[in-house]
């Protein structure tokens, strides 16, 4: 509820009065906005990591700015953890691959795995619930350095990652070239880190294969997609997929369960209504 009351009631120049205030600050290291309504400022106490007596003075502040920031971004604190065993499968099993670095190709029973970045992430997952075939989708972040990484992180520019969709298909009712339609009818693939009103490189787009049969399919797909534009260069990445790290729950299905708004949108098989990427 606060959160909800601080990104009604907070404008954008007492935001910005605050942030213009710390800009000083030894402990600002990052700020950045999108959607108008996205905002973090994560401290960080290794830029004086030798001045002991900075240390013990400010030690609240950076805490404090964690905690702010990252309510108004719908987020939790800066290094707190994703709980996944909490969520529902497959969470817990994809956590734990990502944990041992490993990039899987199958899922169990016999289902095929793929990720996809098209921006923000809820929207595209709401567009690969719909396809017929595909049965499971989790929103997470992929192709980035740390391990474990959190939402506000992830939006701070601190980790690498950019927002991604795990898609777990079933390869006799739904082909990769389906999510790849699928893909290529959401993102505007000429945009460099980012989609829409979102900017920043965790919304830069990309097709991460997950084995050499989809690496040649989406290969050949982006020679295609490239012939639409002439000498404008696709900036979306065609490249292996690294850990994917499942999200914090409220993330999952966002859309479905009501988003912003609290108005749930059609997750349905073969589903054709305009999707609300913030509704």
């Amino acid at each position: 509820m606060t959160s909800k009351i601080l990104r009604t009631k907070l404008s954008r120049s007492a935001i910005a009065a605050v942030v213009t205030a710390l800009a000083s600050s030894p402990y600002a290291r990052a700020f950045s906005s999108s959607a108008g309504d996205r905002f973090f400022l994560a401290s960080s106490r290794r830029i004086v990591p030798n001045d002991s007596s900075i240390h013990a003075r400010n030690t609240a502040l950076p805490m404090i700015f964690d905690k702010f920031f990252s309510s108004l971004g719908g987020g939790g604190a800066f290094d707190l953890g994703v709980d996944y065993e909490s969520q529902e499968e497959p969470v817990p099993e994809l956590a734990k691959m990502a944990i041992q670095k490993n990039v899987p190709t199958d899922f169990p029973p016999n289902f095929k795995v793929a990720t996809f970045a098209g921006g923000c992430f809820w929207g595209l997952q709401l567009a690969y619930q719909r396809i017929p075939g595909v049965q499971y989708t989790v929103v997470g972040y992929t192709q980035g350095s740390e391990t474990e990484p959190n939402y506000d992180q992830v939006c701070a520019g601190a980790t690498g990652h950019t927002e991604a969709v795990l898609v777990i298909y079933d390869p006799e009712f739904c082909s990769f070239q389906t999510l790849l339609d699928t893909f290529f009818e959401r993102v505007d693939p000429l945009t460099v880190n980012g989609q829409g009103s979102d900017r920043g490189k965790q919304y830069r787009t990309g097709v991460y294969y997950h084995s050499q049969e989809q690496e040649v399919l989406a290969r050949g797909r982006f020679e295609l997609e490239q012939e639409k534009y002439d000498k404008q260069r696709i900036a979306t990445e065609c490249v292996a997929a690294k850990p994917f790290w499942p999200a914090e729950e409220y993330h999952q299905k966002y859309l479905e369960k009501g988003g912003r708004l609290g108005t749930p949108q059609n997750a349905e098989k073969g589903c054709k209504e305009e999707i609300r990427c913030y509704g």
